[in-house]
């Protein structure tokens, strides 16, 4: 167990916060500048999220201001830590990887500082760097261990071979995944992500995380992979990757996912690719037989971009009470509604509220930021406690929701 901070550590890491906030997101960009030197560094980090219009370096920031600022008040950053431990397990964040970001941020600081980072600081920074450090290496052995100690379970990258290809809509896909050396697999809790480490040619090894699409079996994972637009390694899968690809996969991690044991009524919340978590929920659920009411409720654009209407309808149908109710956002001239879809338009405040069990039901909420941003505030202004309110963003967590 890490020792306590000191006090004077503690003052002096919350005495920084001012020149944080105004000079933080150069820091994190030296700091990155410098561990990128070392290719075995940089390649355990996805890289589409950094550079200028990257997220991550201004996640990071973000992560560090809320670090010095809660230096004495730890416990408000424990879903944090959460979430960041189960990242690191995904990319393979290992204990012998700590000194080097160790060395680049108190470079970092002392060369954006200047004088102003003396020696008592630059001290205070290090010994809060380790303290949090070592909360998180202890985290992640534990999360290896477990993963390593499930029935089918593994650290390290396992070569999975792709089964099947499946065209969802226009822009999604999903992957059947079954490993290469034959065993089982782990279960996954329903919502959480794989990461993939890709060899594309012509380009560094890339990760990506994409969550697990479909209820555990022991066999098989499913992933569903919407193509981006420049996205190297959407495009990558969408073009190039047929049956029997082999992919190097990590081991299920994510804090996202489905309790397990459902007491209150589900609602699940999601807008485009944002479904893929909501669907393994859905069936997991369905699987399970659970009594409670199930609000499955899915925003797209049209039919031509709705990712498994009907496996999801299907879903449905085996449930004891699982109600789905589908929004295009702008349905083609030859959609009708109550057939191709449910609602037109977005999912409204009014609607959200009017239709779901706000006073008692746990809300599990995926899609991108706008949609994210929106559906918490509403939830949150309609009285639902944070408590109940369970989200899951693809990519960092670069700003705060409201809640």
């Amino acid at each position: 167990m890490s020792q306590p901070l000191s006090e004077q550590t503690v003052a002096l890491v919350k005495a920084t916060v001012p020149a944080l906030e105004a000079h933080g997101l150069d820091i994190v960009r030296e700091m990155y500048s410098r561990m990128f030197q070392d290719p075995e560094i940089r390649d355990l980090f996805n890289q589409s999220h950094h550079g200028d219009a990257g997220s991550q370096p201004r996640a990071l920031t973000g992560a560090i201001l809320a670090y010095a600022s809660n230096i004495d008040n730890l416990g408000a950053l424990a879903p944090a830590v959460e979430r960041i431990a189960q990242k690191h397990v995904g990319l393979q964040i290992l204990p012998e990887h700590y000194p080097h970001v160790a060395n680049a941020l108190l470079g970092a600081i002392k060369a954006v500082l200047g004088d102003a980072a003396t020696d008592e600081i630059l001290a205070a920074w290090g010994e809060a760097y380790w303290f949090l450090a070592n909360i998180l290496i202890a985290r992640e052995q534990r999360i290896y261990t477990e993963q390593k100690d499930a029935d089918g379970g593994w650290n390290g990258w396992r070569d999975f071979r792709v089964e099947d290809v499946i065209r969802e809509s226009s822009v999604i896909n999903s992957f059947i995944l079954r490993p290469a050396d034959g065993g089982p697999v782990m279960d996954h809790k329903a919502g959480q992500y794989l990461t993939f480490w890709l060899q594309i040619p012509g380009h560094p090894p890339i990760k990506r995380n994409y969550s697990i699409s479909a209820a555990p079996n022991g066999q098989t994972y499913r992933i569903s992979v919407k193509r981006e637009p420049h996205g190297l390694a959407s495009g990558w899968l969408h073009e190039e990757v047929r049956p029997g690809t082999i992919l190097k996969v990590a081991a299920p991690a994510g804090e996202f996912f489905l309790a397990d044991h459902v007491e209150r009524p589900v609602v699940l919340l999601s807008g485009g690719v944002g479904l893929t978590p909501m669907v393994a929920m859905l069936e997991a659920l369905a699987e399970s037989g659970a009594l409670v009411p199930v609000h499955y409720v899915h925003g797209t654009h049209n039919r031509e971009t709705h990712a498994m209407r009907d496996h999801v309808r299907a879903v449905a149908a085996r449930g004891k009470a699982i109600k789905v109710t589908d929004f295009h956002q702008t349905p083609l001239a030859d959609e009708v509604e109550g057939r191709d879809y449910d609602a037109a338009g977005i999912i409204t405040d009014e609607w959200l509220v009017a239709n779901t069990p706000v006073a008692e039901a746990d809300y599990y909420i995926c899609g991108p930021r706008p949609f994210l941003r929106h559906a918490v505030s509403t939830l949150s202004l309609a009285g639902v406690p944070s408590a109940r309110i369970h989200y899951e963003f693809f990519g960092p967590a670069d700003e705060l929701l409201a809640a």
